[in-house]
């Protein structure tokens, strides 16, 4: 079957030594050896969509790609439980009675993670956390709760092996929430990513400096613009809250799929400026919302999920509260494309005619991204959203989302006005990371300052971390230097995500991001 893995072996000898591979592999933990079997199994299905479809030829050439979300979807890529409603009501399913006090809280959140599939097997939502669980801290009283909350923090790194594993915080400051932010310093834990849904009107200078200081020493956590994303969300009925690397989803709901376009391969592929607005850029759009349309098909009409899954059930989910995730990568390599076809001149994130020709890009994938009419997704208009991926295997050349080059961002100012221009276009998830020095560790305030004018200017999300310190966000999520380099020695690591970033720390450049100052 054309575009099926299994395709690419010959025979069943040559299948089985792929197998073998993936059991001798001691790099590998047994629980991801688990995962990559049952991938290989899974993608013995042929692709939902038919042969003659143009998926197909765009996956060959690179303009298209899967993020190797499976052939079979048998589970929704992300998934945000209304886990008030579970401390609330607790779980026939999992037997549990509401939640009486903090340690309780704690240890039934931890029940229900271990049973909220994603993309990566492991929960890629965990909820605002001080939301959750201030009505027992503030019952508990700072002293009892801190080591509750430790444990629980620790309990989440060791056993959800994966740093797209996301908590909020905010926009309120609360008791839990600086608990937490003293915490994750001190216990420099990649599991779980965490972001500040932080509000210039509600979340005070204190606490979000206090943000600040722990991002400069533990790369965690993120900032995200409250305001922005609560407005648009509630324009459709929806609470949000923000997952995986940034992913700005529906509460109780989230993300049937996630699929791509390389902007910059269908640029290649393009014979001028005018063949790729309007012929080439056009088919591959439609091609993968086609595609998309069709693995969610299968997911809602196939597979067992949102017919019996005890989420669904107990209405911790709600199948008309997920949307399908439109991401685009390879913005800057496009626009150096376009711009040569057209024999121009410029520098995606310093010259003014290549953002320009950036947005006109983006406004044009985004006119075709809502010509399609998807049967889901009915709270967004049965419109799939846009989405700034990250990153995948295969990207070299490929800038992540709509992200300036690594070795080519302007100074600082330039570089976070530049993004203000292009974040809004991604109402499900976009961000910029920034690296800053030892004069940033000395005035978190000044940090925080920066980051409200970006807000100000439109910025959805942004985020900062030491340079020199082990933890570092990748494209989205984090990991330790340290322990990239012992997978690369070949010894195991347990976390899943440590074998993603070794080509963006490796090939891509990430850890040579441009550092900031502050004054």
């Amino acid at each position: 079957m054309r575009g099926n893995p299994v395709e690419k072996f010959a025979t069943l000898s040559e299948f089985q030594a792929v197998v073998r591979e993936v059991l001798k592999d001691g790099a590998q933990t047994y629980e991801q050896q688990t995962y990559r079997l049952a991938k290989l199994a899974e993608n013995s299905l042929p692709y939902p969509v038919g042969e003659d479809h143009d998926f197909f030829p765009l996956y060959e050439n690179g303009s298209i790609c899967d993020l190797d979300e499976g052939h079979g979807p048998y589970a929704p890529r992300y998934i945000l439980p209304d886990y008030e409603k579970f401390l609330r009501e607790g779980s026939a399913f999992l037997r549990l009675e509401p939640a009486r006090d903090l340690l309780s809280a704690v240890t039934q959140l931890l029940i229900l993670y271990h049973h909220v599939p994603s993309i990566t097997r492991f929960p890629v939502y965990i909820g605002s956390l001080d939301r959750l669980l201030e009505p027992f801290v503030q019952e508990a009283g700072a002293e009892a709760a801190r080591p509750i909350l430790k444990n629980f923090l620790l309990q989440l790194d060791r056993t959800v092996d994966d740093s797209f594993c996301h908590g909020n915080l905010g926009p309120k400051e609360s008791l839990t929430g600086r608990l937490l932010l003293e915490l994750l310093p001190e216990l420099q834990i990649a599991t779980p990513n965490m972001t500040l849904l932080y509000d210039p009107q509600v979340t005070p200078d204190d606490f979000a400096a206090l943000a600040v200081k722990s991002s400069l020493t533990c790369a965690n956590p993120a900032f995200a613009n409250h305001p922005l994303y609560e407005r648009e969300y509630r324009a459709h009925g929806s609470d949000y809250g923000i997952a995986s690397c940034y992913n700005a989803l529906p509460y109780g709901g989230g993300a049937y799929t996630l699929s791509r376009l390389r902007l910059n391969k269908i640029a290649q592929n393009s014979a001028s400026f005018e063949d790729f607005m309007e012929e080439e850029l056009p088919r591959a759009v439609t091609a993968l919302a086609e595609f998309m349309e069709a693995k969610i098909d299968f997911l809602k009409n196939e597979s067992a999920f949102f017919q019996h899954n005890f989420l669904v059930k107990e209405g911790l989910i709600h199948p008309e509260n997920f949307v399908g995730l439109f991401g685009v990568v390879g913005i800057h390599e496009c626009v150096a494309e376009l711009l040569e076809k057209r024999g121009e001149e410029g520098l995606f994130g310093t010259d003014k005619n290549a953002d320009d020709l950036a947005v006109t890009v983006l406004e044009r994938v985004e006119e075709l991204v809502a010509a399609f009419t998807s049967k889901h997704s009915g709270k967004f208009g049965h419109r799939f959203i846009l989405h700034a991926q990250v990153g995948a295997a295969g990207d070299q050349g490929t800038t992540a989302a709509h992200r300036i080059q690594i070795g080519k961002e302007p100074d600082l100012y330039t570089h976070i006005r530049q993004t203000a221009r292009l974040q809004p276009f991604f109402p499900s998830g976009v961000g910029d990371h920034f690296p800053f020095d030892e004069t940033a560790r000395e005035n978190p305030q000044a940090v925080l300052d920066i980051f409200k004018a970006g807000f100000a200017l439109g910025n959805r999300y942004l985020s900062a971390y030491n340079d020199d310190g082990d933890l570092i966000r990748v494209t989205g999520y984090l990991v330790k230097k340290s322990d990239v380099e012992k997978f690369a020695r070949g010894e195991q690591v347990h976390y899943d995500t440590v074998q993603y970033a070794q080509d963006p720390l490796q090939k891509y450049g990430v850890a040579r991001r441009k550092v900031e100052a502050v004054e």
